[in-house]
């Protein structure tokens, strides 16, 4: 009976694991075919006649792919920073001062984050606009950080909630101000939460893409989203090319979750077991 059971789960997580990979592993089939292979007879086989990398050449041949790259890495990675750096200090002085509404500010905060990107497009693009912030890094960076400081704050609070008050203490009587209390203990200790978080940022703002293609419509300012959506040819789409591409872009994120994945792992189930 325990052998039937342990089988049924191996089974049902390979079922998973398999369905959940699928897509992924579809578009780098279509990414590897010839073209002729994409349509026709041939287009929903597993094993075609013939396989090429010349999408991946093309991807960065035919278009300022590189440049892509360098726009999206630049605004994420800028913005997770930023998105971090007030996290910490607000999550920190919401889980140490006790005011009023406490709970009420911190429904509030997260409720903002639920708002959807088309109801604040238009004003947040009349901004940029009338700023002089359209086409540049910054511009997409503030619109960002306003939909990722909400759950960072919300997520880190949590974490600095969890370290005992009596840590601070002992610092203070060993003559530690508060910001080097904060920066070389409550921030060490905080610090699967602020690699999840840094994740979580950094993977929103990489894929994000009306934003992007509503404030940035320059092509040497567009980021990887936009990019990818603006690969046509003159009668038909390249497919090919653009399953490269999106392997190509899903690469990063997954080197980066595979380096962190211990980090993140302890952040994710942190609190889950009560002490």
């Amino acid at each position: 009976m325990v052998k039937k059971a342990g089988f049924l789960f191996y089974l049902g997580v390979t079922v998973f694991v398999g369905a959940a990979m699928f897509p992924f592993m579809w578009i780098f089939l279509a990414s590897i075919k010839q073209t002729a292979y994409l349509y026709g007879t041939y287009a929903f086989d597993i094993f075609v006649p013939g396989y090429t990398w010349d999408n991946y050449v093309r991807v960065f041949v035919n278009h300022p792919f590189g440049r892509y790259l360098l726009n999206s890495f630049s605004i994420a990675g800028l913005t997770m920073i930023y998105s971090l750096i007030v996290a910490s200090f607000a999550a920190y002085a919401i889980a140490r001062l006790h005011f009023w509404g406490k709970s009420v500010f911190l429904g509030v905060l997260l409720a903002v984050s639920m708002f959807p990107q088309i109801a604040t497009i238009s004003p947040i693009f009349l901004f940029m606009q009338a700023t002089g912030l359209r086409n540049t890094y910054l511009g997409l960076i503030i619109p960002y950080t306003t939909f990722a400081l909400p759950l960072s704050i919300w997520y880190m609070t949590t974490f600095f909630q969890k370290i005992p008050y009596e840590l601070e203490e002992a610092a203070k009587v060993d003559g530690a101000s508060i910001m080097q209390t904060f920066w070389k203990i409550l921030l060490p200790l905080a610090a699967p939460g602020l690699f999840t978080t840094a994740i979580i940022v950094f993977v929103d703002a990489w894929h994000e893409f009306l934003f992007a293609l509503t404030i940035n419509s320059k092509q040497d300012m567009m980021t990887v989203p936009v990019g990818i959506a603006m690969f046509q040819g003159e009668f038909t789409f390249p497919w090919g090319e653009i399953s490269a591409a999106a392997i190509t872009v899903t690469i990063p994120i997954v080197i980066l979750v595979l380096i962190f994945q211990r980090h993140i792992i302890s952040g994710l189930t942190s609190g889950a077991v009560k002490e």
